[in-house]
């Protein structure tokens, strides 16, 4: 029979520990609501002693998110009185509240951190947890740096906590240290321990990334035993990160032959909570990053598209849609292929082209991706109109639809504390248009020029800046996602000079807003031929 693994999502405590990551009390309790709505069996919400606007936030968590039994809320406390009263106070709204704490039992936290004996430590971890059980019934205990700790004495103190009344054991590798075959065997020996003295109590792990085998070690873990995984959305947290929720529970999905488990996360709100806490710790997502990086499901090489249009399962071991994401992006790039520029032009409404003609695109887009990296579908519509005007050919397409997009030719943006500014160049077909305006800021006052040209009502969902490059002449990235009449659209650029890179993004999206009030006429006019 299929074993249930319970996922403790600790996003809101040890992934607020990146730098710069800081989240207010609205901010955690909506991450916190998504992540109930995603399916996690505990939400760690924080470390209530160490601030009271943390103890604040943990406190609004336990009384708006853990107002059903079905989900579980905890905080974080270190094995003395005042932290877990802390917890205690913090979490005690919450229809399944637990107190969990941490203490350390490798010999370089017992001697060089706390600079007790080993039977001290293992005596305040007892004292600890039995007061935390005068509390709530629920109490979790974190062996930390499990991983460098003497088995015995890692066992000794295990034991010793779950005769005080722990109900889950958490064995942290918390440097990142243990690697997957030698961790699987501890917690083999120690599952096999733990069942043998109270099969009651559940065995978690929680795996820090620094050597990059998080992931690889959360399932090495489940494979030897564990019935709880300790993770965060996008894999972040202290130094390198730890064990990512998408990664463990996508491996635990696809590889069921493997590891025949099961959780109950809802994978198609996977996107949506990795976008919200990404936006709001304002840590962006790594491109190559699994399952939620913004190129796990795009594919560029010709050959890939090639199989990936013959047979989903050729380069898709996980389907987009799984995670909650429309489909698979084939990114029309010089590396792209005939099959991928020929199936893009179809959705598009062109085909039927005999072979000369193709060829005759197909060599105007290779060279069109060579200057511009990324070929948008406003872009195909132009290629295509060129290759018909060059070779002086009847072009079935009735209309220059191309006339209808946008394209910057200059721009100035002044930038100060009182009136940011921005003037916009722009030629749509023959015309030539310019406008002027001021904003809030360079972007903000950059973007509402080009609206007042474009005349496409949109509201700007994200804005984000990435470096692609380094060096004086390091080329800016940015991404945008507009919302327009409730669809959303997604539009990158890059440049060395990152606000022409804005508006080159902001143009882009505006295009596609264009080509997608174009499709239905396109298809309209051939069903009526």
């Amino acid at each position: 029979m299929s074993r249930k693994i319970w996922v403790f999502d600790t996003t809101l405590r040890d992934g607020e520990q990146v730098p710069g990551a800081k989240l207010n009390l609205y901010e955690k309790v909506e991450i916190a609501q998504q992540l109930k709505k995603l399916g996690v069996d505990i939400i760690e919400a924080g470390f209530p002693a160490s601030s009271q606007g943390d103890f604040d936030a943990v406190k609004a968590v336990a009384q708006k998110v853990g107002n059903t039994s079905d989900i579980m809320i905890t905080a974080l406390a270190r094995a003395v009185k005042s932290d877990i009263d802390s917890v205690y106070n913090a979490v005690k709204y919450a229809e399944n509240p637990m107190i969990h704490m941490v203490l350390g039992t490798s010999d370089i936290h017992v001697e060089k951190k706390f600079s007790k004996s080993k039977d001290q430590i293992l005596q305040i971890g007892v004292e600890a947890v039995k007061y935390a059980k005068t509390l709530l019934p629920q109490v979790q205990y974190s062996t930390e740096d499990a991983s460098r700790s003497d088995f015995e004495y890692l066992w000794k103190t295990i034991e010793a906590v779950m005769k005080a009344g722990a109900t889950m054991i958490n064995v942290p590798d918390t440097v990142g240290y243990a690697e997957p075959e030698q961790w699987g065997e501890l917690i083999y020996k120690l599952n096999d321990r733990m069942k043998n003295l109270d099969d009651s109590v559940l065995l978690s792990v929680h795996c820090h990334n620094d050597l990059g085998m998080a992931t690889a070690n959360t399932l090495a873990a489940i494979k030897n035993g564990a019935d709880k995984v300790e993770c965060t959305i996008n894999g972040i947290g202290e130094r390198a990160g730890n064990a990512a929720l998408e990664e463990v529970v996508m491996a635990l999905k696809t590889r069921g032959d493997i590891y025949d488990v099961f959780t109950d996360i809802q994978t198609k709100e996977i996107m949506n909570t990795s976008r919200l806490v990404s936006s709001f710790m304002g840590l962006d997502v790594q491109v190559n990053k699994a399952i939620t990086g913004d190129n796990a499901f795009a594919h560029s090489s010709g050959i890939h598209q090639d199989g990936l249009l013959k047979s989903r399962d050729a380069y898709e071991i996980v389907h987009p849609e799984d995670v909650g994401l429309d489909d698979m992006e084939l990114v029309l790039t010089a590396r792209s292929g005939r099959h991928a520029v020929k199936n893009s032009l179809s959705k598009l409404g062109f085909k039927d082209f005999a072979v000369e003609e193709f060829e005759g695109i197909f060599e105007g887009f290779l060279k069109l991706a060579d200057s511009k990296k990324e070929v948008y579908n406003h872009d195909l519509y132009v290629i295509v109109e060129n290759y018909y005007e060059k070779a002086e050919k009847n072009n079935p397409n009735k209309e220059n639809y191309s006339d209808q997009f946008f394209d910057l030719e200059d721009l100035q943006v002044i930038s100060n504390a009182s009136f940011p500014s921005a003037s916009v160049k722009i030629r749509r077909g023959e015309g030539i248009y310019k406008s002027s305006a001021v904003g809030s800021g360079p972007i903000d006052a950059l973007y509402s020029a080009i609206a007042n040209i474009t005349d496409i009502e949109v509201k700007l969902i994200e804005y984000n800046i990435s470096s692609v490059s380094r060096g004086q002449e390091a080329l800016g990235k940015v991404k945008i996602i507009v919302e327009h009449e409730g669809e959303k659209y997604i539009a990158k650029a890059a440049d060395t000079d990152i606000l022409k890179a804005s508006a080159l993004a902001y143009i882009n999206v505006i295009n596609s807003i264009i080509v997608a009030q174009i499709q239905p006429q396109r298809f309209e006019v051939k069903a009526t031929v």
